[in-house]
């Protein structure tokens, strides 16, 4: 299959934020969340996963699955991650328990710092998120619980800066935010 065009990339300004650690999830106290709204064009797409799969993997950030967000709190607190929401809508927690409830749409991006909590509250049954990783890291999952952020809060500073935004490459917007 032939690999989608840029051209439904839109260069877009990102939103962050920056959470502290609630406890239980730690976040990463040193790199904020990264939205890119709207940033891929799925309008009329056939395949608008694969519009996210090319992009990512054009930028280094392979590794990539389809699926949904888990509807329980969870991070990764070895490695980065990048969700584009191919298709539907959901409303996501990011930051844990004191995070920020956040709509996601399809065309977005989220990118996520190691350490970042992430929840799905409620979502569309046409929910489809691409989800992918730098190669620098190790996927792990990690439950809001006491055990894994001890565990975590030492991890999460030793894990490495990807060397590409997963979207826009090695001049993108996270470039420049997670420098």
């Amino acid at each position: 299959m032939a690999q989608p065009s840029n051209n439904r990339v839109r260069r877009i300004e990102p939103a962050t934020w920056l959470f502290a650690d609630d406890g239980l999830v730690p976040n990463n106290p040193a790199l904020p969340l990264v939205i890119y709204r709207g940033a891929i064009d799925v309008t009329h797409a056939r395949d608008p996963a694969a519009l996210f799969e090319a992009a990512f993997a054009r930028n280094g950030w392979a590794q990539s699955w389809r699926n949904g967000i888990y509807p329980f709190a969870h991070y990764h607190s070895m490695c980065h991650e990048v969700l584009g929401i191919a298709g539907g809508t959901a409303c996501v927690r990011f930051g844990g328990g004191r995070g920020e409830e956040l709509d996601v749409n399809a065309g977005d991006v989220a990118i996520l710092p190691a350490g970042t909590g992430h929840q799905r509250l409620a979502a569309h049954a046409d929910l489809l998120v691409v989800g992918a990783y730098p190669p620098q890291g190790t996927y792990d999952l990690c439950r809001a619980t006491p055990r894994d952020h001890a565990r975590a809060r030492g991890t999460i500073p030793a894990v490495p800066r990807p060397q590409t935004d997963p979207l826009y490459g090695a001049d993108g917007p996270l470039m420049r935010l997670w420098g």
